[in-house]
């Protein structure tokens, strides 16, 4: 698994890239990106994202 950030509903807020203990999400073009490669799939990003943008695939 690892978090799938849909790009329509992002808002750019950051609040997941301050809440990842991997560092795995970063900003791209105002919009979270996840580095699938470091995210440990523990979902916190999930929690904390008030636009609803984050889910687990």
């Amino acid at each position: 698994m690892t978090a799938i950030i849909n790009k329509d509903t992002c808002t750019g807020c950051e609040t997941c890239v301050d809440e990842c203990p991997a560092v795995a999400i970063s900003m791209k073009d105002d919009k979270a990106d996840v580095n699938a490669d470091l995210c440990v799939d523990c979902g916190s990003c999930v929690d904390v994202c008030p636009a609803e943008a984050i889910s687990m695939d």
